[in-house]
């Protein structure tokens, strides 16, 4: 009965660290200018050199640059100068990088509906997430981005979520609003809520996170508003098969027990 989900970011090895391209610590931002080695190697001695005439480019030269390294090492870059890091917080950078990977983003048109668009940076992240996961057209991967952003947001960064029927009653209305039909607009929640679920930390807080949604009661909601079963199935397979070794007995027995009353067989290896 388990369905197979969209691409796994993991996969695609991206993160959404990766566009909050900022150090952990501020003291990896305190060195302006690169360090001077002293050294007898000539190879070093270019490097150092390099590195000097490197520093000193303009910033628009360098966000040219950058923008051509790949996302995975943006992080890094960013933790190298003040300045660089300066640049990644800022719009222009964010810009440049929307498009010249995303040409078409300049002319896709803002949407109503309760998931705002945002600035350069979070379109770019939106968009880099909807060409990892979904394989629709460049406006429907943007909204498909930020609504998974959305999503994986409230389920991950709050300490109490809102419960599922508001998040995915949040995601129908932005799809209906965007003009798809209630069938559609169901299809791509789903899919969206199976991406979120697959790519969510394997820690402590997704299993109580996860043992939230199981026990949460059937509420009647009428079509699109109710959660597909899909879905459904892949928060108890996640829980039995991911975090079986996180229950305690009596909370086991409860989800186990709403288990077997919303699917019927349900596979061995649960038990």
């Amino acid at each position: 009965m388990a369905q197979s989900a969209p691409k796994s970011l993991k996969s695609a090895s991206l993160s959404l660290q990766s566009f909050n391209p900022l150090c952990s610590s501020a003291e990896d931002l305190k060195h302006s200018q690169p360090r001077t080695v002293m050294t007898d190697n000539r190879d070093s001695d270019t490097l150092i050199l390099v590195d000097n005439s490197f520093g000193r480019l303009p910033d628009h030269l360098l966000i040219e640059i950058f923008i051509r390294l790949p996302v995975s090492e943006w992080a890094q870059i960013s933790c190298v100068k003040k300045q660089w890091a300066s640049l990644f917080l800022g719009e222009c950078l964010w810009q440049a990088a929307l498009m010249r990977t995303f040409p078409s983003a300049s002319q896709a048109k803002r949407w109503p509906g309760p998931i705002p668009q945002g600035l350069s940076k979070r379109r770019f992240a939106a968009l880099y997430v909807g060409k990892h996961i979904f394989a629709l057209d460049d406006e429907i991967d943007e909204i498909l981005g930020h609504t998974y952003l959305f999503l994986k947001e409230q389920l991950e960064l709050s300490n109490m979520p809102p419960p599922s029927g508001i998040l995915h009653g949040t995601i129908i209305d932005q799809f209906i609003t965007c003009g798809k039909s209630r069938d559609v607009a169901h299809e791509l929640a789903s899919q969206i809520w199976l991406a979120v679920l697959d790519n969510l930390d394997e820690n402590q807080h997704t299993f109580l996170l996860l043992k939230r949604l199981a026990l949460e009661g059937d509420v009647f909601l009428p079509f699109p508003y109710s959660r597909s079963i899909k879905v459904q199935w892949r928060v108890f397979e996640k829980l039995f098969t991911d975090f079986r070794d996180c229950f305690d007995p009596a909370d086991y027995y409860d989800v186990l027990a709403i288990a077997k009353n919303k699917f019927q067989p349900i596979p061995s290896a649960w038990f």
